[in-house]
């Protein structure tokens, strides 16, 4: 159990998680205009370009869990320190790589690094804030990613014009900003003896998340339809199906496991596994509507890039707004409404023949809709369903959920769209189908508890910390 023994100001610690936070999610929209010029230097192909982005991930989605549990036993302000740290050093190995090898070991710690900032500034958000004004900080945390991905590309073009290294070195000074206010504004929280680590568990969940992140990767669906792999796909996917059950077993049996199964015992908690699964796969079908619009219009990658300003900006609207919304209405309500929003904007997009109307109408309702799956309203749900001493590794384990409906979802776009003769009809059967399983989501969202019976629990946890 975690006491706070001192409460600065909450709207400095929240300005100091949304700095952190921004930081780590500006690193993932503004790393794409260095690629031509990291291409470009290091001489590589455009498939070992990708694992610029595909280690970061990895990185993220393995080291989130490890991580965010450690916040658990040696408390939030050094975990979320050391975690900043962690980005700035992986941030100084990419500018300074001599190779293109040491490059992607810089983003490989980036990306773990990262995957201790969003889940602890989340859990510090329960630590700090009282029940009823949680959604609201969660909201700014979430609008973050909006922000980001707005601001992200004008930034780094500008610091382009320096030479690509400064997209990284830039994170240097802010990273020593953000330690030091951590060292003096997050609260200094004493955390009871708990048994040893569960080192066992880290690993065993690491392998298998690393076996699953690579198959899913390295599982190219144009490659699949003409009957060809990747001669490590299947192993390492029958990999992970094999290591998952034996992480099972290991974690009935640790004193203190990694990821607690009394977690799972809770209805809201399940769900919340299988609608961040399902968020992850919506938000993965982003990435593929710049192809759907060059087909369908005719317009350049970049004119297609520039259309989805609509879905960016409905997003940083939304997630505030969604976030004040969970305080007045509860979770089941926001996130029915989210998945209800997601999946129509997904429908327009499969069941109807694309125009500009139709296109920015959808636009506008899957940004809303993420907004609320892919900002605070999860994180709300387990934030109220956890206790303090399992904040963090709870709302990691949202972001490792989250991180494979990504991976999923890359592969079932794929997959669905070489199903059509015409490209453009295989994009609409792949938003259709997957319009069709969020609003399956929808339903299953109204399991949630009600705004009353969230509160109460809420509270019960809170005064069970207090005691």
């Amino acid at each position: 159990m975690m006491k706070e023994t001192a409460q600065p100001p909450r709207t400095y610690v929240l300005g100091l998680l949304f700095v952190g936070v921004l930081m780590a999610a500006l690193d993932i929209a503004i790393v794409g205009p260095a690629l031509p010029a990291i291409q470009r230097d290091f001489q590589v192909s455009e498939q070992a370009l990708a694992w610029v982005f595909s280690l970061y991930v990895l990185g993220n989605l393995v080291g989130t869990p490890a991580i965010a549990a450690l916040s658990d036993h040696l408390g939030r302000r050094r975990i979320y320190t050391l975690s900043i740290a962690g980005f700035a050093l992986g941030s100084l190995i990419v500018a300074l790589a001599p190779s293109f090898a040491v490059l992607l070991i810089g983003r490989l710690v980036q990306g773990i690094s990262a995957g201790g900032i969003f889940p602890v500034a989340s859990a510090v958000v329960g630590d700090t804030f009282p029940p009823e004004k949680r959604g609201s900080a969660l909201g700014l945390l979430g609008a973050v990613f909006g922000i980001a991905f707005l601001i992200g590309p004008i930034l780094g073009g500008v610091l382009l014009l320096f030479g690509w290294p400064w997209l990284f070195l830039i994170n240097l000074p802010i990273a020593l900003v953000m330690i030091i206010a951590s060292l003096r504004l997050l609260p200094t929280q004493s955390v009871a003896v708990k048994s040893r680590f569960d080192l066992l568990g880290t690993l065993m969940l690491g392998a298998a998340l690393s076996a699953l992140a690579y198959g899913l990767t390295v599982l190219d669906p144009a490659q699949l339809a003409q009957g060809q792999l990747d001669p490590l796909a299947v192993p390492m996917l029958i990999a992970a199906v094999l290591l998952f059950p034996v992480f099972i077993w290991v974690e009935q049996r640790a004193t203190d496991p990694i990821v607690q199964p009394a977690l799972f015992r809770s209805r809201p908690i399940r769900l919340i596994a299988v609608l961040a699964v399902g968020a992850g796969i919506a938000e993965t079908a982003i990435v593929f509507i710049p192809s759907l619009l060059t087909l369908a219009f005719g317009v350049s990658v970049s004119t297609a890039s520039f259309m989805l300003l609509v879905i960016v900006l409905s997003m940083a609207v939304g997630s505030p707004v969604s976030g004040r919304m969970l305080d007045r209405l509860g979770s089941r309500l926001v996130i029915i409404g989210g998945t209800l929003l997601s999946a129509t904007g997904l429908l327009l997009l499969g069941l109807f023949p694309l125009n500009l109307v139709v296109f920015y109408l959808s636009s506008v309702l899957l940004g809303l809709g993420l907004a609320v799956l892919l900002g605070s309203a999860l994180r709300y749900v387990l934030l109220n369903e956890t206790a303090a001493s399992d904040r963090a590794a709870a709302q990691g384990l949202l972001t490792v959920t989250m991180g494979v409906g990504q991976l999923l979802g890359a592969v079932l776009v794929g997959l669905i769209a070489t199903t059509a003769t015409q490209p453009l009809d295989g994009y609409a059967r792949a938003f259709l189908s997957i319009g069709i399983f969020m609003g399956g989501l929808t339903l299953a969202a109204l399991g949630l508890h009600d705004r009353a019976t969230e509160r109460a629990r809420a509270l019960e946890l809170s005064s069970s910390v207090s005691r």
